[in-house]
């Protein structure tokens, strides 16, 4: 007799190799049906941006074609999660559903679900998958989340090595199961296509984030320390593939601490500081589950933001601020739905800071047209810049676009490839250090509010 079938419900982990929710239900030796479902509806759920759309149907293409190399399939199903997946089980007779953890406010939506499908009957089963210390694991000594990045870094540290990559199941076993066609989901753009660049630019899918992770160990974290040079842009390009999970921390984390060349060798640990980041980003999201729409920080609720101009925002938005980094970062980040990051926190501060708009216009727009755009580090990121968030930039250091971009840019090649000729000199729209002390006055609008 033929075990019953094991459901393998996938979200932001569309990878088959370190994935311990597949791993363990092929290990049970019967059928396998691995689902992806495009929850838009539930709550706690932030539907996709643009971009991230964009990404999400090559992805679970590239993933389908890869699954079906072993035998198996991906199971598309759209609506509510819970429903679609109780009534999959429902459908299939499964012994149990295997999931891997996330970490947002929909993880309520996970625990209900894993009460019902055990309440009927049937094992449900979570795994760590996707971070390399769940938010629990890593708190200071009287049990609450680090504020504080540095103390979060030195934490994890002491934790000791983590776990290496598990290996992908050798092959997959399924059943037939009825299923949704991907391009019914209309994740692409149609009129205008506006991806050409994002075509151009990028391959998503887990093949590809292997190469580009190798590439970047044996090649570009040789010059890991000039990361900040957006002309070089020396950095590993992983951000998108980290955020659907199509490659894992910990391959990254046992991929580094292989062999190395020399030159590399030296910048790993700047590197996975960084890869740290994102860790700690998402250790303040599982505390602070409102981290895209509440200041981290409460005392600015006083913050006295403006009104954003319609024509000052949209100058932002496409790059025709006459700020020359800032509009050679915007425009990156329109034909490619990324952006260099020493460039980000340039454009952030410019449109927090110069222009006086509250951080969430900002996060709402990188939502939308980031390919790497993630519930921990969007927000995260943005409040950083603002001053609101965890660990944040003080207030009151506001970035000087033309000076960062003399330090960083100096021969003037990131400018010259996304600003024409006739563009470098464009007039501003505001004078930016009018616009400063604008900004300074206000913080100490917000200070004063504290202190009443």
């Amino acid at each position: 007799m033929m075990p019953a079938p094991t459901v393998v419900w996938l979200r932001d982990d569309l990878r088959l190799a370190d994935n311990p929710a597949l791993a363990a239900a092929a290990e049970l030796g019967g059928p396998v049906v691995v689902v992806y479902v495009l929850d838009e509806v539930s709550p706690g759920i932030r539907p996709l941006g643009g971009a991230s759309r964009w990404w999400l149907h090559h992805s679970l293409k590239a993933l389908s074609e890869s699954m079906q190399a072993l035998g198996g399939s991906l199971v598309l199903r759209r609506g509510d999660a819970a429903s679609e997946i109780s009534a999959l089980a429902d459908e299939l007779d499964a012994g149990a559903v295997y999931w891997n953890r996330r970490y947002t406010a929909a993880r309520e939506l996970d625990a209900d679900l894993k009460q019902s499908l055990r309440a009927r009957g049937r094992g449900a089963h979570s795994f760590h998958a996707n971070l390399l210390f769940e938010p629990w694991t890593v708190t200071t000594a009287e049990g609450n989340p680090y504020r504080v990045f540095t103390p979060f870094w030195r934490a994890c540290l002491e934790r000791g090595t983590p776990r290496a990559p598990l290996p992908v199941p050798p092959r997959l076993e399924t059943v037939p199961v009825d299923c949704d066609d991907l391009d019914s989901w209309q994740l692409l753009p149609a009129r205008p296509d506006w991806a050409g660049g994002l075509r151009e630019r990028w391959t998503p899918g887990e093949m590809s984030a292997r190469e580009t992770l190798e590439n970047f160990a044996t090649g570009d974290l040789a010059d890991y320390n000039r990361r900040d040079e957006p002309g070089l842009d020396a950095t590993s390009h992983l951000s998108p593939h980290l955020r659907f999970g199509e490659i894992s921390p910990f391959q990254i984390w046992q991929r580094l601490h292989e062999t190395l060349p020399a030159d590399a060798l030296r910048n790993r640990d700047g590197y996975l500081r960084q890869l740290v980041w994102r860790e700690f980003n998402w250790n303040i999201l599982f505390h602070s589950p409102k981290l895209a729409t509440e200041n981290f920080r409460p005392e600015f609720d006083a913050f006295p933001w403006t009104e954003p101009s319609p024509a000052e925002l949209e100058a932002w938005r496409h790059g025709t601020t006459g700020i020359r980094l800032v509009d050679a970062g915007m425009r990156e980040l329109w034909a490619t739905g990324y952006m260099h990051n020493r460039v980000r926190l340039v454009a952030a501060s410019f449109l927090v800071k110069n222009l006086l708009v509250d951080w969430r216009v900002g996060e709402q727009w990188f939502w939308d047209t980031l390919v790497d755009a993630d519930e921990a580090n969007n927000p995260g990121n943005w409040q950083w810049v603002a001053g609101s968030g965890a660990d944040a930039a003080p207030y009151f250091r506001v970035f000087n676009p033309e000076l960062q971009a003399a330090k960083f840019d100096p021969l003037g090649e990131y400018l010259s490839r996304w600003l024409p000729d006739d563009e470098l000199a464009t007039p501003p729209i505001v004078d930016l250090g009018e616009t400063r002390r604008a900004a300074l006055e206000a913080y100490d609008v917000m200070r004063n509010a504290g202190r009443q």
